[in-house]
């Protein structure tokens, strides 16, 4: 395959390994997890394993809010791509794809390379490969034919771009890939754009449904671009944050955002909050911002201990 027989691959890997390379090379710190790590001979030649029907279908019930943002997203892929031999995958947390969309003339290739809903592409059962290693390194990357670990997978090009979800949290990658010889370096910029923009779109969408009833707000990066979306509920309370907008802010991803007032975190008129009009909002930014702390919120509000209390029971906010 691409001229190499799989002893030599073979061959080419383990020296590469036993070199030192991997502490200077991602991608030979990737072929030494799947020959150490998980004890994998990259000149093995066994079938992808697959998932049966019924566990697939368990597969994609656990993840049905992405499947159901990544629709539209993957159409618009495949349209740009499919027409050049590529097909698109998108695999859940496991690296198992648990949707695709391809050219019916090639599924029985895709489908004998294990480019297939069901396929086990984790690094633990295919070595190094575009999905697998990128539910390792959570980050856009290509393993080009002979940078994969199974010389069976060295006529690959696999593009990967890492989805979270609306926490913040890893939720699956979005895979282009094609077993097309012609496959150029220029192309494969494209094609990794493409995705990252496809990746995008779904993180969105998956923070617009999981966030349905607040307001989305867009947030700037440094460089004047869009840098994520915040969620800010009617109290004015900002409940969730895209893992790029909370990059930004300096929040920790991976899990709920604690409320916070929109105006302490993403900047505005910080001037004191008044109780004219008696509003909710006002009393929970106040509470939050004092830490639950009546005697403090109640200063910082400029009334009475008592009033607060009185204020606080009539719109029944715990303290």
């Amino acid at each position: 395959m691409n001229g190499q027989s799989p002893r030599h691959h073979a061959a080419r890997v383990e020296a590469a390994i036993t070199s030192g390379q991997a502490a200077r090379s991602s991608l030979v710190a990737s072929w030494r997890r799947s020959s150490r790590l998980h004890r994998l001979d990259p000149a093995g030649r066994s079938a992808p394993n697959r998932l049966s029907e019924a566990e697939l279908h368990r597969a994609r019930e656990r993840v049905a809010p992405l499947l159901a943002a990544a629709r539209g997203a993957m159409d618009r892929l495949y349209q740009a791509v499919g027409a050049s031999g590529c097909c698109v995958l998108l695999a859940d947390g496991e690296g198992v794809p648990v949707d695709r969309r391809g050219t019916p003339a090639d599924d029985a290739t895709f489908q004998s390379w294990g480019l297939w809903t069901g396929a086990l592409w984790s690094e633990e059962h295919e070595g190094t490969n575009g999905i697998g290693t990128c539910l390792v390194e959570q980050r856009p990357l290509t393993i080009d034919r002979d940078q994969h670990f199974f010389t069976r997978n060295t006529l690959l090009s696999c593009t990967a771009v890492p989805i979270y979800d609306h926490e913040a949290a890893f939720a699956g990658v979005l895979d282009v890939s094609s077993c097309r010889a012609d496959r150029t370096d220029v192309f494969s910029s494209l094609i990794a754009l493409a995705a990252g923009e496809a990746a995008k779109r779904i993180e969105a969408d998956l923070f617009r449904r999981a966030f349905a009833y607040a307001r989305i707000v867009l947030t700037q990066a440094a460089d004047g671009q869009c840098g994520g979306l915040v969620a800010v509920d009617a109290d004015d309370l900002v409940i969730g944050a895209t893992r790029s907008a909370r990059a930004g802010l300096g929040i920790a991803p991976g899990r709920a955002l604690q409320p916070m007032p929109a105006a302490d975190l993403l900047g505005g008129d910080t001037a004191r909050d008044h109780l004219a009009g008696g509003q909710r909002a006002v009393l929970q930014r106040a509470l939050l911002r004092a830490g639950g702390n009546v005697s403090a919120a109640a200063k910082a509000l400029g009334v009475s201990r008592a009033t607060l209390h009185r204020k606080l029971k009539r719109f029944s906010l715990n303290h």
